[in-house]
């Protein structure tokens, strides 16, 4: 029997899945948990702290990952990007700016900011006091 190579293409895709279940596979379902603030590991770079809280894959499928930071006045973690998953802010204290597109958005404690897939943003704190914020990054990349 012989295989054309419009055969052997419109089969490459089927013949992929496989090899790719197990990177799916990796992340780990993320099972009910609490996490105390003061347990929370601390990681600081440039004068930003960091506390990862949870990464995996929730039982109805989606990618999430949370963390919460810490900026001094005047700081950001990294330039403005984008990315495939979405993220939400948590304001819990002190002012950010939050960029989206190339727009500015201050918001201070209770305040929530959330940007959609693909969309480029970044934060700064604004303010003169120290901002804490939590991060929940929904979808795919998020659990990378």
């Amino acid at each position: 029997m012989s295989i054309s190579r419009r055969d052997l293409c419109s089969m490459l895709p089927a013949a992929l899945i496989p090899a790719m279940l197990p990177l799916e596979a990796a992340a780990q379902e993320v099972p009910s948990a609490m996490f105390p603030f003061d347990k929370l590991p601390v990681h600081t770079s440039n004068g930003v702290q960091s506390r990862h809280v949870l990464k995996g894959k929730l039982a109805t499928g989606e990618a999430v990952e949370v963390h919460e930071t810490t900026l001094p006045p005047g700081g950001a973690p990294h330039p403005p990007h984008h990315h495939v998953h979405s993220e939400m802010w948590l304001i819990r204290e002190g002012t950010v700016s939050i960029s989206v597109n190339g727009k500015s958005y201050e918001i201070g404690p209770g305040g929530v900011g959330f940007v959609r897939s693909n969309d480029e943003h970044g934060i700064t704190n604004v303010g003169t006091t120290t901002a804490n914020y939590f991060v929940v990054a929904i979808g795919p990349g998020s659990n990378a």
